[in-house]
């Protein structure tokens, strides 16, 4: 497995996530906009304030993908690891391992590997580690077996 293409492939889920998001916060906002032309009483305050409640939001996803992508662009994912640390792709005997952001099970070439950061439980666990060393995690024994 290509770290690289990982690398690659974890921006662009978030580059999509972030898109998609901007495309609902427009909506909501065009729909609101068209709202306040339309309606008055309670019943359209009510409404005016749910809106403005999901559209906040929506705002802080969009910044917190933006902070993913930010941490992302700090990772050199060309750099070569011997032990385990930030922008480490590890391979298991359990699974695939990215070091980099919290998303969870991100799909590549038609394997799942798990983006997480080293402050996840296994990530403490596995930190430092190198190819050959084993962890117990949740009664199983994990080994490394490559590390990019």
């Amino acid at each position: 497995m290509n770290k690289e293409h990982v690398h690659q492939v974890v921006i662009a889920y978030i580059n999509e996530r972030i898109n998609d998001l901007k495309i609902i916060l427009k909506d909501s906002l065009d729909a609101a906009s068209e709202d306040t032309k339309s309606s008055a009483g309670d019943k359209h305050e009510t409404s005016t304030a749910m809106a403005q409640l999901e559209q906040e939001k929506l705002t802080n996803q969009i910044n917190d993908f933006m902070g993913l992508k930010a941490i992302l662009k700090t990772i050199n994912p060309a750099r070569e690891h011997s032990k385990v640390d930030i922008g480490s792709l590890v391979e298991t005997n359990n699974g695939w391992y990215y070091f980099s952001v919290g998303l969870g099970a991100v799909k590549f070439e038609n394997i799942s590997v798990f983006c997480m950061t080293l402050q996840a439980p296994i990530g403490k666990l596995l930190e430092g580690k190198k190819v050959g060393d084993s962890i117990e995690f949740n009664g199983k024994t994990t080994i490394i077996q490559h590390l990019y």
